[in-house]
């Protein structure tokens, strides 16, 4: 690295758009690179082509992890405090730490046995009708509509498979006799 340096310091240094040397060696004109302000380089040209290395850690959360680094117990007696006190933000900080936001739960849900496409119409009748009855919320039932879509994509796609073998078949049988 101070040889990168000492080579840099060696060079003799010429003011931008001047023709006289700093040191008194031989002319140089050096024309100034145009650049656009906040564009330093050419498009598909990154300066860093290798990106940030995988596993670097933000300079500012490791400054807030130092500082914060032996006072957490502290830090969360204190809002547990200002909680009990009826301070609401506090009181959601906490709550939101004991209680994680609910995600989907599992459904034990009865469905009758779908083979064909014509199975289905009674599947969305049973989905329909456990929401009606609060047996399920609307948006688990908007999910189990949308397997029982993907049921009958997948069955027409089956369906027209075996048709398209079909057909093939009966033209190729066509096709041998004289």
């Amino acid at each position: 690295m101070s040889d990168t340096i000492e080579q840099h310091q060696e060079q003799p240094s010429v003011s931008e758009g001047s023709l006289e040397p700093a040191n008194g060696c031989c002319p140089i004109a050096v024309a100034a690179p145009e650049r656009v302000r906040g564009r330093p380089f050419p498009p598909g040209v990154s300066g860093n082509p290798a990106g940030r290395l995988p596993g670097t850690r933000n300079r500012a959360t490791m400054a807030a992890e130092a500082l914060l680094d032996g006072e957490a117990e502290a830090l969360t007696r204190k809002a547990v405090e200002l909680a009990l006190k009826g301070d609401t933000v506090a009181l959601r900080l906490c709550l939101e730490r004991l209680l994680p936001p609910r995600k989907s739960r599992r459904v034990t849900f009865d469905l009758p046995t779908i083979r064909t496409a014509a199975d289905l119409l009674p599947a969305f009748a049973a989905v329909v009708s456990a929401m009606g009855s609060g047996e399920l919320a609307p948006d688990e039932a908007a999910v189990i509509a949308g397997v029982l879509e993907a049921k009958r994509k997948a069955i027409e796609t089956g369906d027209l498979e075996k048709r398209l073998a079909a057909l093939e078949q009966q033209r190729a049988n066509n096709g041998n006799q004289p």
